[in-house]
């Protein structure tokens, strides 16, 4: 009976092992073996893994016609029918690369975003501003510490390689924001008047931008504004300038929010406490509210409204450079209203994106001059701007990674303007746009993108059509290049459109080269471009003189041109040192305009050649204090007196004095304390806050005023109001704590 029994397992065993199947192969992708893919016989427990060279090989008792399948995280699912008849079988299999959101390659060549989807390398986030020193809770000040951006302070605007403050526009939700920056006076920068903690995100294009946005030689900032708040909270900010409150409302069921600001600001008890450089007659004061409301629909739509109010004023007070007067007075009255609304709904396969603007604004400029505590003379510059801007874009997702988009935009100006006896204008425009845009992901290694933007003025009477491309490419893992090449049109400022003139669009061409790398909390860029500007404004000067004696100024034509080109540097790391985040960023550039009053071909007065930022945020943890430096340094920007001459008629321009001011130095210091006040679990946040700009008190010049007579002989130097700032506040917040995430923003 044993003998039996094993002769029966022996005969089984035997039977068994001619029944195994083996099956083996080779998994490739562009000819190169891949491992780590997942080898299975369909609804069986059989199979194996490739190994590094893409090989694999196991055995199986299942017989007839079978399917082999082949899954790997990055490719695409791939399935083969095999017949399990011989002791062998041999089967090859060809991947390809599985297209996704989170592996694809994004075109960045010129642009720098910052939101949440972005947060592994988001730069500029609000509370980033916020605890950059020196940036004062300004976005436009926090972008002068990245490459690109230059370090222009007597006006307001984004100076952005070699381009004026009015070369770049700033853009909420999609629609244009006109007058971003308050009302100011010669020689004094205003202030953004929009409040950062209003925006959740942004995207800075130095240049290379998207074709839904035009009206821009320079670049853009495209600024997405909060949706619904995590919960209802109210807050209040108090400091020697200013006093602010305002609250958040959120429904119960979350599907609606609404909340208003208000706030008053005096520089009065900090010009008694500094010691200013400028003379304010009248402290610089001013009045701001707003108040928004967002509602999500039951379709899922998205309604968001925000309208604000602001009111500034100041005098300042300045020893004439002319010998006839003594003293030059300057004092501005000006309001500001704004006003966005936004709407967004999926249909299916398409989103559809609207939003709706209006604005005005009013400056009231009195220029007066003094002799002996006498007036001698007072001149009135009114302006009054209504604009109004529409805009629609309609997306259609192709696949994963790829879009296409279109839409429409009109932007209407109304601009009034009286100076003195003078002058009077009225100037209306209105721009009407279309335009076209695809992303194409081609792999998760190169994608494009690929635009069209037509304008048409009624001012000007013209048309234009301005193509842009970008193109990106992953090199390897965490290096990718990117090249972007555009068109790009703008209507010549209408300040200097005093009289009949035969006006064209201004245009510049951008073409941008990148190599980034971005991984593991560490972030590099290396960008080179060059820009080409034809059929830039030229001036001259009307026959009367202002107040300060100054030639009032109107167009003449469009036979400017110029250039711009350079080199910047980018690092960004929040991994190498504990709880200390930093980033340097580096600038060259060299550019030359014959644009406006200049002679010939120059060196524009607000470029500077090279300009070095450094920013460092050191937070303690134990102590709940974060620390923070900044420095920025530029090289001295050249400055000129142009003076005209009258040969046949005509203004004829020359250059009177020329030079190169020193070079640009601030060092920065903020501290923000994050203490516990009332009980552990109150929903509370509170903040105070130490900043200290220009600790070391650099003597900074932004310019020169000349004389008009005796040659240009007397001048002044053109400086900040003072020397060092230092800003003390407390900011709490009730119903939101916030602490954790200032936190781990540092982290």
């Amino acid at each position: 009976m044993k003998t039996r029994i094993l002769l029966l397992i022996s005969f089984l065993s035997l039977t068994l092992s001619f029944a195994q199947v083996k099956i083996s192969g080779k998994v490739t992708y562009k000819n190169k073996g891949v491992g780590e893919v997942n080898v299975t016989l369909k609804n069986t427990y059989d199979g194996a893994t490739t190994d590094a060279d893409g090989n694999f090989s196991f055995e199986t008792s299942e017989k007839g016609t079978r399917t082999l399948t082949f899954t790997h995280p990055k490719y695409d699912d791939v399935e083969r029918p095999v017949t399990l008849e011989s002791p062998e079988v041999s089967v090859t299999a060809e991947l390809k690369e599985q297209i996704n959101e989170i592996d694809a390659v994004v075109v960045s060549a010129g642009s720098i975003e910052a939101s949440d989807k972005k947060r592994a390398t988001a730069l500029l986030t609000p509370i980033d501003i916020y605890t950059t020193a020196g940036a004062n809770g300004q976005i436009s000040s926090a972008l002068t510490y990245l490459p690109g951006v230059q370090k222009v302070g007597e006006t307001e605007g984004l100076f952005i390689r070699g381009g004026t403050g009015t070369e770049s526009k700033i853009f909420m939700d999609g629609s244009l924001i006109n007058n971003y920056f308050s009302n100011s006076v010669p020689g004094i920068a205003g202030r953004d008047r929009f409040n950062t903690s209003l925006f959740k995100g942004n995207i800075f294009s130095s240049g290379g931008y998207s074709a839904l946005y035009g009206q821009a030689l320079s670049g853009a900032l495209m600024l997405e504004s909060v949706d619904l708040p995590d919960q209802s909270s109210y807050n209040i900010g108090i400091s020697p300038i200013f006093l602010n409150a305002g609250f958040q409302k959120l429904s119960d069921n979350g599907s609606y929010s609404y909340g208003a600001t208000l706030g008053y600001s005096n520089l009065k008890l900090m010009q008694e406490a500094l010691n200013f450089n400028t003379s304010f007659t009248d402290a610089p004061e001013g009045l701001n509210s707003d108040f928004n409301f967002r509602i999500k629909t039951k379709s899922g739509g998205f309604f968001k409204y925000y309208g604000m109010y602001s009111a500034n004023s100041l005098g300042v007070k300045t020893a004439s450079l002319e010998p006839e007067n003594d003293f030059s007075l300057v004092n501005l009255k000006g309001k500001n209203t704004y006003h966005n609304l936004s709407f967004r709904q999926k249909f299916g396969k398409y989103l559809l994106n609207t939003g709706a603007s209006y604005s005005f604004n009013r400056s009231d400029l009195d220029f007066s001059t003094e002799k002996n505590d006498t007036e001698t003379g007072n001149t009135n510059l009114l302006t009054d701007g209504n604009y109004i801007n529409f805009k629609a874009v309609l997306e259609r997702k192709i696949n994963k990674i790829s879009a296409l988009r279109g839409g429409f935009e009109l932007n209407r100006t109304d601009e009034k303007m009286s100076f003195g006896d003078f002058a009077e204008k009225d100037y209306k425009d209105l721009i009407s746009s279309a335009f076209m845009e695809t992303d194409l992901g081609f792999s998760n290694r190169f994608s494009a993108k690929i635009g069209v933007r037509a304008e048409h003025s009624s001012y000007l009477g013209k048309s234009n059509i301005a193509p842009r491309l970008a193109l990106a490419y992953r090199l390897a893992k965490d290096w990718t290049a990117s090249f972007a090449y555009g068109l790009f049109y703008q209507n010549p400022e209408s300040k200097y459109i005093n009289g009949p003139a035969n006006l064209d669009f201004q245009k510049s061409q951008h073409y941008i080269f990148q190599f980034q790398r971005a991984a593991d909390g560490r972030s590099l860029r290396f960008e080179a471009f060059y820009k080409k500007y034809d059929d830039l404004l030229k001036v001259k000067n009307l026959p009367f003189k202002d107040s300060q004696n100054q030639y009032v100024q109107t167009a003449d034509n469009n036979n400017g041109y110029g250039y711009a080109k350079g080199l910047e540097l980018f690092w960004r790391d929040k991994k190498t040192f504990k709880n200390i985040d930093y980033w340097l960023s580096y600038s060259f550039l060299d550019s030359k305009r014959d644009f406006m009053n200049y002679p010939f071909s120059l060196k524009p007065n607000f470029a500077s050649e090279h300009t070095l930022s450094a920013v460092a945020k050191k937070f303690v943890t134990n102590w709940k204090t974060g620390f923070n430096l900044s420095y920025t340094y530029a090289k001295g920007r050249p400055y000129y007196d142009i003076a005209s001459k009258n040969v046949n008629g005509e203004p004829e321009y020359y250059i009177r004095h020329e030079g190169r001011l020193k070079s640009f130095n601030a060092l920065n210091f903020s501290l923000n304390y994050l203490p516990n006040l009332g009980k552990k679990d109150a929903k509370a946040f509170t903040i105070l806050v130490l900043s200290v700009s220009n600790i070391l008190g650099s003597k900074n010049v932004y310019g020169y005023n000349f004389s008009n007579s005796d040659g240009g002989a007397r001048r002044s130097a053109v400086v900040p109001p003072v020397n060092t700032f230092v800003f003390v506040g407390v900011f709490i917040s009730f119903g939101v704590d916030k602490t954790e995430d200032a936190i781990n923003n540092n982290l």
